[in-house]
């Protein structure tokens, strides 16, 4: 305890509240910043800090290169470079557009978004309407718009998200997203609703690319090494038979237009072998997720721990 009978507990909670509170004030400045702006002048200064990112940030700067050696070893230190530069610019651009994202409505979407084959999204809106559907994405191309698109065009989404470290930030996030309709899940309450809303024939988006504890994941196979990946698309497709169908949204090369992409259905194994077929299932969803990335090395987060969590005896792969 402190000599004016503070303890040192609620010293340091009053010191995380206080950077929480600066944090966000930081977020609100610049969302404003950003939203007073243009969007193709508030697309380059994204961009260009993107790259400041990817220039300061050591550490994170590491650990995608790290990343990078792993996916494409055929790839020269330089390409790996090149790509992760292009990553951060894409990034930067995410972050921008963004604090653009309230001023879209059903009619200005269609300036910033088209379909690869509007006809595959039709018949995809179909299979929900029948049983729900769970939509396999990743933190790709501009993830935030493909959630808050889908709601303008009148079928808003259930997104499994997991909450951010700062509560403040995440409400914030939340509320933004909830402009077109999208209902947040967070990821350790998801199970319950994330059954009821496919029980209500709803669109349930989960972003199966990031990083697991390892009793909250399988291994699977992602770019030639196991990765602890989330099973839960696979479990609540079979508890349900809801269909699988992988929707990702690429960026038109450096623009602010984008690319709905909706990839066929994934077909769910089922033969009797619960813990055998999860594994299987999933295995699947990140098979797709990996060719996504191998066409669009730009698009993906290459910052994200994505091998943190080994198979006992394997050693770490970040220092």
């Amino acid at each position: 305890m402190h000599p004016d009978g503070v303890t040192v507990e609620g010293s340091a909670r009053t010191a995380v509240r206080f950077r929480y509170r600066v944090e966000y004030l930081i977020f609100r400045i610049a969302f404003a910043l950003f939203a007073a702006l243009p969007l193709a002048a508030a697309l380059r200064l994204g961009a260009w800090l993107g790259a400041l990112l990817c220039i300061c940030d050591v550490p994170d700067r590491r650990v995608a290169l790290v990343n990078l050696a792993i996916a494409f070893p055929e790839k020269s230190p330089a390409e790996h470079r090149r790509i992760l530069r292009a990553s951060c610019r894409n990034l930067g651009r995410v972050a921008v557009e963004f604090c653009h994202l309230p001023r879209l409505d059903a009619r200005t979407i269609n300036d910033v978004l088209t379909f690869a084959d509007r006809g595959a999204w039709h018949r995809a809106l179909a299979r929900a309407d029948e049983r729900g559907a769970v939509i396999v994405t990743a933190h790709f191309g501009n993830w935030e718009l493909l959630a808050y698109a889908h709601g303008l065009l009148g079928h808003p989404i259930t997104l499994v998200h997991r909450p951010m470290h700062n509560p403040l930030f995440d409400d914030a996030i939340t509320a933004i997203r909830a402009g077109a309709g999208t209902r947040a899940v967070k990821k350790k309450a998801a199970a319950k609703e994330a059954l009821r809303a496919l029980k209500r024939h709803s669109i349930l988006v989960i972003p199966t690319d990031q990083n697991q504890t390892f009793s909250a994941g399988v291994f699977v196979d992602f770019f030639g090494k196991l990765a602890c990946t989330s099973p839960g698309a696979a479990r609540l497709a079979m508890l349900t038979g809801a269909p699988v169908l992988p929707v990702f949204l690429v960026r038109e090369g450096e623009s602010a237009h984008h690319r709905v992409e909706v990839l066929p259905e994934i077909e769910m194994v089922n033969s009797g072998d619960r813990v055998a077929d999860i594994v299987t299932n999933t295995q699947r969803c990140s098979t797709v997720i990996e060719a996504i990335i191998r066409r669009y090395p730009e698009q993906w987060i290459w910052f994200h721990k994505r091998w943190k969590t080994r198979p006992v005896g394997e050693p770490r792969l970040y220092t």
